[in-house]
């Protein structure tokens, strides 16, 4: 079959000794406004009762919304299945059930004005305890600067 978008979720405390885990909590950490910074130190930490997990997602540009609901509907009905049905006890259960998510999303500004590439991350952003935004490095022979914002809900 065709795959036209994913979406994923990555345990921060599971997977905290790999490379891209302790890098990705860095770039937050040393990002993050102040105001903000111990709420995310507590987040990331490993130490809350519930695990928090780095959103990823991705898809074709202008896919149908409906279609979009349903990516990220089928993330949480798949998360709950493996919530009640994971092999490996319930120690790998506990790790599936996440009490925050950290999602990364590509903006740019335009006339002062931040703008989410992609509108399903807006609706994220809107319900978030918090965002913050990263400005990111300008790629070769760009006059744009991106930028990342980085939504904690």
């Amino acid at each position: 079959g065709n795959v036209f978008g994913f979406a994923s979720v990555l345990n921060v405390t599971t997977y905290q000794s790999q490379p891209c885990i302790q890098a990705l909590k860095k770039i937050c950490l040393d990002k993050c406004p102040e105001a903000n910074k111990k709420e995310l130190e507590v987040v990331l930490s490993g130490k809350t009762n519930r695990p928090a997990g780095f959103y990823l997602h991705g898809r074709m540009v202008n896919m149908p919304l409906e279609i979009v609901q349903v990516l990220h509907e089928q993330l949480v009905l798949d998360m709950d299945w493996a919530v009640k049905n994971a092999d490996g006890g319930e120690q790998v259960r506990k790790s599936l059930d996440f009490g925050a998510f950290v999602l990364f999303s590509p903006t740019y500004k335009a006339a002062g004005v931040s703008y989410y590439k992609q509108f399903d991350d807006e609706i994220f952003a809107s319900h978030a305890e918090f965002t913050f935004e990263i400005e990111l490095p300008k790629p070769y022979g760009s006059e744009e600067t991106p930028f990342c914002t980085v939504v904690v809900m």
